[in-house]
């Protein structure tokens, strides 16, 4: 080996080891989601919190320091010394000085030298009415009276509407309006312009021309604040429409289908189990053939089996559902079961799933 080629060697191994020192695997390191949040209006005296998530990832443990607010108005509740996975971090505002406010509080961890700068920001009031509790659904800068429309039990060629109420709790002007609407939906905002304060209302029509399968159609539309936002799951709104099937006139219910269930609900007890499943028959009293001709879930977390879906006079099946634990705890809306059938008198049955 010669001397130029062992120097070559003895120099790149140092700058190897000198690598591993500065920057040691499996370092911490600390994700926030917004660093800065608006809080909105409030009133004179009236505190007010905003709740800051954060991720530790890394091969070690995350510890913080210490948060220091920039001023003795502002409050920091944080956990002390080492943190799981995900944490937060509570700031709050004693809102003891009327107008225009922003706070900021520096957070310094094991992760890194430098901290890392929260911010929140609002406007204190010396008149303000609190309507946030008739809102209790926030999606960004607005708050909305809820997050989810039926349109139920419809017929070919009604057209429905549904309202949204809606309010801008935040100290900036927005444009709210809902994007991504199917066909058969359109919607209108009043006032289109809203300052801070304002209420206003999204009208939502739906056309049921535009819809062409009976039984349940659902999507999602999404709410925008201003002109260029794009779609936020944080943002949706799930809309539902029941379509129900037509009979012609004249039809003779007498000798029609008939449907009966042993039951129109069911209770899921889980008792620590992951899932759990519930039975319920169906027999057809009728005097002619039963079509079954949707079974349809309103949400997540249920699975379903229908041993027939055709049923002769006097023949019966079993209707099995299976309810998820972990899935369930996560849906916003009742876990329902929807079943289209042609019984003139039933065209529609809503099975609903209590669970505990």
């Amino acid at each position: 080996m010669n001397l130029a080629y062992w120097k070559f060697c003895r120099r790149a191994l140092l700058l190897i080891a000198c690598n591993l020192i500065i920057c040691p695997i499996g370092a911490q390191k600390l994700e926030t989601g917004k660093t800065t949040i608006d809080i909105g209006r409030t009133g004179w005296k009236k505190p007010v919190t905003a709740v800051f998530e954060f991720r530790s990832k890394g091969r070690h443990k995350l510890r913080i320091e210490k948060v220091v607010p920039d001023c003795y108005c502002t409050v920091v509740d944080y956990p002390q010394g080492e943190v799981g996975e995900r944490f937060e971090i509570r700031m709050t505002y004693d809102a003891k000085m009327l107008g225009h406010f922003n706070k900021q509080a520096a957070v310094y961890t094991n992760a890194s030298k430098k901290p890392v700068y929260i911010t929140m920001k609002g406007q204190v009031l010396e008149h303000y009415v609190d309507l946030t509790g008739s809102y209790p659904v926030v999606m960004g800068d607005l708050r909305l009276n809820m997050d989810y429309l039926e349109f139920d039990d419809i017929n070919r060629g009604d057209q429905r509407v549904q309202q949204l109420r809606i309010y801008n709790n935040s100290t900036q002007t927005c444009q709210p309006r809902l994007m991504h609407l199917p066909p058969y939906l359109s919607a209108q905002v009043v006032p289109e312009v809203m300052a801070p304060g304002d209420e206003g209302v999204i009208t939502v029509t739906l056309n049921s021309t535009k819809i062409h399968n009976y039984g349940l159609t659902q999507t999602s539309v999404y709410l925008g604040e201003r002109l260029g936002d794009k779609v936020s799951s944080d943002h949706e709104i799930g809309v539902s429409t029941v379509l129900l099937p037509s009979f012609p006139d004249g039809t003779d219910v007498a000798s029609a289908p008939q449907l009966q269930l042993s039951a129109d609900s069911v209770n899921i007890v889980f008792e620590g189990k992951s899932k759990k499943t519930e039975v319920i028959d169906l027999v057809n009293t009728g005097k002619s053939e039963l079509k079954i001709s949707s079974l349809q879930m309103f949400t997540r977390g249920l699975r379903i089996s229908l041993g027939k879906s055709r049923l002769q006079p006097g023949e019966s099946t079993k209707l099995k559902i299976t309810a998820i634990r972990e899935d369930l705890q996560k849906v916003r809306t009742r876990p329902r079961i929807l079943m289209i059938t042609n019984d003139p008198r039933r065209p529609k049955i809503t099975i609903t799933v209590n669970n505990k």
